[in-house]
């Protein structure tokens, strides 16, 4: 996707960690979760809006 593998993401993980502390870490990820499903909740709101066919 953007060149990302599993060892890159484990050095953001631990710079994650080390920035903010374990205490904020499900913060992070119940923030990343929210915003993850807001995203695709809009996806699926607009291709459903473009497949109804106009009221004529």
């Amino acid at each position: 996707m953007f060149g990302i593998g599993m060892p890159e993401l484990c050095v953001i993980l631990v710079i994650v960690l080390l920035v903010a502390g374990p205490a904020k870490l499900p913060q992070f990820g119940q923030a990343l979760g929210s915003s993850i499903r807001g995203f695709k909740k809009e996806l699926h709101r607009e291709e459903a809006n473009k497949i109804e066919p106009p009221s004529a």
